[in-house]
């Protein structure tokens, strides 16, 4: 089929979305969030004085669906507006224990606003920020590479679930068993999984939990969540603290301030709520799915995008395991092509995705078709033949 005999419907279904790695759709998304976004303005905009409590309603139907998705036990989890701001509360409450005089462990290819965020903070509070690197000529941080550079001195380590840039899958059993066994406390960023992995915050067991309601959870932005266990919470005081830390959040005596005794403690000034109660939706539609079908669709798609590169000169730059993989194919253009210019040449077809420098990101989700997985071929094989 040539690009000007596309039809209208499929330029406009969904079929080509390859963007969960990136923002996520399920079907109905834009009705359900008017909906979730019509019941909040006629809540805050109403004469009366109902407004905090519809509102704190809304929060904690997002935190309860959370914690439901993830296995998180009641009271250890909370909203955040970002992966960022939750690292933040988590790293700027631990005792002094946990980080003076030792190291914060990550790998070269977490999410950089985390390592942006460490690196500027390892001066004042004393912890030395360990990268463990790429090897020259691979694509991402091996597992054995992360555990030979954990030793007894790591105080946290921070794991990513899946990779942003290539889609690696960490052997999360291995790492968090060998940082039990180094006495450090474990946290990971399943940011790039949750949605369309399985993923339980006790399976194995970790301290903290980081993520977005973006991505295969179609949410939206500002609605970030932070999940910290019992044992760890109990010891935490937050220096990112406001009056939603209280236990009784009106509370205005400011000579008895003192931290929820749950994963409140994290919150600070006021929260998201209205980020919050545009991802309900998301996350009631994923209660609601079959998890295992959810997963097979992406695996399916995704075989024939790895099958096809070859055939058009790229690259894979993911793992060909689908275990150590997660839901996104990663593939690398020609030095001297324009990803731009290509990104720009799908999209006029309706076909979405994106390129991180010469990496093409491509993500299919329950919205994209094995159709739209051939137009987005038959395209770019098209467009990189033009480029030649």
């Amino acid at each position: 089929m040539t690009s000007n005999k596309t039809p209208v419907s499929e330029l406009t279904n969904g079929s080509g979305y390859f963007l969960y790695h990136s923002i996520g759709m399920y079907p109905g998304k834009a009705e359900a969030m008017a909906s979730a976004f019509a019941a909040f303005s006629q809540s805050w905009g109403a004469f009366d004085d109902s407004q905090w409590m519809t509102a704190l309603r809304m929060r904690q139907e997002f935190i309860d669906l959370w914690s439901a998705l993830i296995g998180a036990p009641a009271g250890t989890l909370t909203s955040a507006e970002n992966v960022t701001t939750a690292l933040y509360s988590l790293i700027g409450s631990l005792p002094a224990e946990h980080l003076a005089g030792r190291s914060i462990l990550v790998a070269g290819d977490c999410f950089p606003s985390l390592h942006f965020l460490l690196a500027g903070l390892a001066p004042r509070l004393g912890f030395t920020l360990r990268t463990v690197p790429i090897r020259a000529g691979e694509s991402w941080v091996h597992d054995e590479d992360m555990i030979e550079a954990w030793d007894e001195n790591v105080g946290l380590a921070l794991l990513t679930l899946v990779t942003s840039t290539t889609s690696h899958r960490c052997n999360l059993d291995a790492l968090v068993a060998h940082g039990r066994k180094m006495g450090s406390l474990v946290g990971v960023d399943i940011t790039q999984g949750a949605g369309l992995l399985p993923f339980r915050a006790q399976e194995p067991q970790v301290d903290f939990v980081l993520s977005t309601s973006l991505k295969w959870i179609g949410g939206t932005p500002g609605a970030g969540i932070i999940h910290v266990s019992k044992p760890l919470l109990e010891t935490c005081t937050p220096e990112l603290r406001g009056w939603f830390s209280q236990e009784n959040i009106f509370s205005w005596d400011l000579a008895s301030f003192a931290f929820a005794s749950d994963a409140r403690r994290f919150d600070h000034g006021t929260p998201s709520v209205l980020a919050c109660a545009g991802s309900v939706p998301a996350l009631k539609w994923q209660a609601n799915q079959d998890r295992e079908a959810l997963l097979r669709h992406n695996r399916e798609l995704g075989r024939i995008i790895i099958d096809a590169a070859p055939s058009l000169g790229l690259q894979l730059v993911t793992p060909r395991e689908e275990s150590k993989r997660g839901g996104s194919i990663m593939l690398r253009l020609p030095e001297d092509a324009r990803p731009d210019a290509i990104v720009g040449a799908l999209r006029s077809q309706g076909i979405y995705t994106d390129a991180r420098g010469q990496v093409m990101r491509l993500s299919p989700g329950i919205v994209t078709t094995k159709q739209g997985v051939e137009r987005l071929l038959e395209r770019l094989g098209t467009v990189l033949r033009q480029s030649a």
